[in-house]
């Protein structure tokens, strides 16, 4: 076996930059937060991003944004929003953010249209509104099927009017934190190859979730690589519900030895084809979902849908892809290209006409309920680390609300930058004992990295680390499985001391870095899904098939000393009594309304 480069003393050369606050994610989350401190007066702030200005994985969010507006139904409020949410969630929410993010979402939604977001209006020129899976009212505002990417246009059209500096192309690969305050973050210039020390007072975490630590998934295999999770993490903070994935129901199901269709494999099919009257069949051409949801059909919660699919294709009434049908072919093409505009030329261009025919569709990992743990303003038990979007956990409990992922990022960016606002006081300072003990060891260990003759190629290892997370923590769990997705995580971590990399500009140092934080994130999520012994919402243990309600808790992540993820469980606060009343009256979607 060939050995890594041995890390030398020679000193390293990095930059240094002075900001008040460093925001870390330019998507959704962190262009809030951004505007938020902008609009409050707070003007020394930085807005990092590992792509190009405005290409962010917000864009890829399709369906919706949720927000009680009324437009459709105007019995719609709130309180039964936040209600919904902790239904969907199996009630291990945080109540408390769930109502910060319900209450804040009609002026949201509202704002955005001031910004200039091109939602899809009614007749009467108000934001339209849609059925989403579980929700008992119209309230998912839309914009054809590319939602994520017009809101994320008028978000970076408004940060630009406020002149919010930003710096695209750059890679944060750790903290500067003593485990009590964070000073600042180190990463390097993707496009350069220069070390960077940020000297930040405040940093916010807005580096997306951890998805893409499966196999199948519906990100980009460059990002929600559980980066966010694992720097707080790193740092000190704890993490919370890392055993809740959600697997989306409609990813692309394909034939992976086809060139042009393997690509795709996984990639989401909005959950806006079943809002809209997508129907789902097995191969028998049974419509399925009569079996295991009459009331809700399609549109019952994610994981119920999931799993149910799951179940057709393990008992054999799968489609040669390995999926199931989703068929939308009764409806117009005219309605079809008019509401979901990217879904139909996407199947277009590879020769299927969803007006014609059904497309083929299986689970697929779509997002990370859980992530770091935080208070009512974001902020994490490390002085000065905020943590908002879908790095943080606690607004969705056990599973997600579809439409609910947009509108946490708005309101949270907004919650962060108040609480930030009032306290920023100029640039941090990191510490000359942690500049020595920390900040350069570090750059150190990057550049002996950089350029290493190692044995393993590192997209094999990354390849290993998605299949056993599908392997072992996918939809189905046991102990005895996660028992060996942890042996086998063990061996991929043994094989990552000893990789091929580039120089540090190359998209193999990139894949390294990214794995050494899937590695945090996959443990979390097996160790945490060992712990919950019981079944709930997107965490489902064959051996433990029930929800338990002993277990309506959160399950806390946090580095020991000695021996590695430490974990321990927190009771769930109550919701408030409007939400309460909410929930007692039982409002419900009927899905028979769009028959």
């Amino acid at each position: 076996m060939s050995e890594r480069q041995p890390i030398d003393a020679e000193p390293v050369e990095y930059d240094c930059e002075d900001v008040s606050v460093l925001v870390v994610g330019a998507g959704a989350a962190g262009a809030r937060a951004a505007i938020e401190l902008a609009q409050r007066g707070v003007d020394d702030v930085l807005v990092l991003g590992k792509r190009g200005h405005g290409d962010a994985h917000t864009t890829w969010a399709r369906g919706g944004i949720n927000g009680a507006l009324g437009t459709h139904d105007p019995e719609d409020s709130p309180a039964i929003h936040a209600a919904d949410t902790l239904n969907e969630g199996h009630f291990v929410n945080d109540p408390a953010k769930v109502e910060t993010v319900t209450e804040q979402m009609p002026e949201r939604l509202r704002e955005l249209d001031e910004w200039g977001m091109a939602y899809s209006r009614t007749e009467d020129g108000e934001i339209d509104q849609r059925f989403f899976g579980a929700q008992s009212f119209r309230r998912t505002a839309f914009a054809g099927d590319h939602t994520g990417e017009s809101m994320l246009n008028a978000l970076v059209d408004r940060a630009q009017e406020l002149s919010v500096p930003y710096r695209e192309n750059v890679m944060i690969t750790k903290l500067v934190s003593d485990g009590d305050a964070v000073h600042g973050a180190v990463g390097f210039d993707m496009d350069t190859g220069e070390f960077v020390l940020f000297n930040a007072g405040t940093v916010v975490l807005a580096a997306g979730g951890h998805a893409a630590i499966y196999n199948r998934h519906t990100s980009r295999d460059d990002e929600n690589n559980g980066d966010g999770a694992a720097l707080a993490y790193d740092a000190g903070a704890s993490l919370m519900d890392m055993e809740f994935i959600q697997f989306h129901p409609t990813g692309m199901a394909v034939d992976e030895d086809d060139p042009e269709w393997e690509p795709w494999s996984g990639r989401l099919v909005t959950e806006a084809v079943r809002g809209e009257g997508g129907r789902l069949f097995n191969a028998e051409g049974e419509r399925f979902m009569e079996r295991y949801s009459p009331d809700q059909m399609e549109l019952d919660a994610r994981d119920v849908v999931a799993r149910a699919i799951a179940q057709e294709v393990a008992e054999g009434r799968g489609t040669e892809n390995g999926g199931v049908y989703l068929d939308i072919s009764h409806r117009d093409a005219e309605f079809i290209e008019e509401r979901l505009p990217r879904m139909y030329e996407r199947f277009d261009d590879l020769g299927v006409d969803m007006a014609e025919e059904p497309v083929e569709v299986a689970p697929t990992s779509h997002y990370g309920m859980g992530g770091v743990a935080v208070d009512d303003h974001g902020e994490t038990d490390v002085d000065g680390l905020f943590a908002i979007g879908e790095t943080m956990a606690g607004v969705h409990g056990a599973n997600r609300l579809g439409g609910n992922s947009l509108a946490e990022t708005v309101a949270y960016g907004v919650v962060a930058g108040e609480r930030i606002a009032d306290r920023a006081d100029g640039p941090g300072t990191v510490p000359d004992d942690l500049r020595e003990s920390l900040v350069e060891p570090h750059f150190r260990e990057l550049r002996a990295m950089a350029n290493n003759d190692g044995e393993h190629d590192v997209g094999a290892v990354l390849a290993d680390l998605r299949e056993l997370m599908w392997e072992h923590a996918g939809i189905l769990r046991d102990e005895a499985s996660l028992r060996e997705g942890l042996d086998r995580l063990a061996a991929v971590r043994d094989r990552a001391t000893d990789l091929d990399v580039g120089p540090v500009t190359s998209e193999t140092f990139e894949f390294a870095v990214d794995l050494g934080f899937m590695t945090v994130a996959a443990e979390a999520v097996l160790r945490g899904a060992l712990e919950r012994e019981e079944s709930r919402g997107a965490h489902f243990r064959t051996d433990y098939p029930d929800v338990d309600g002993d277990w309506r808790r959160n399950v806390h992540f946090d580095a020991a000393d000695v021996g590695g993820m430490r974990l321990r469980t927190e009771p769930v606060d109550e919701p408030s009594e409007a939400v309460q009343a909410a929930l007692d009256e039982g409002h419900e979607l009927d899905y028979h309304q769009l028959e």
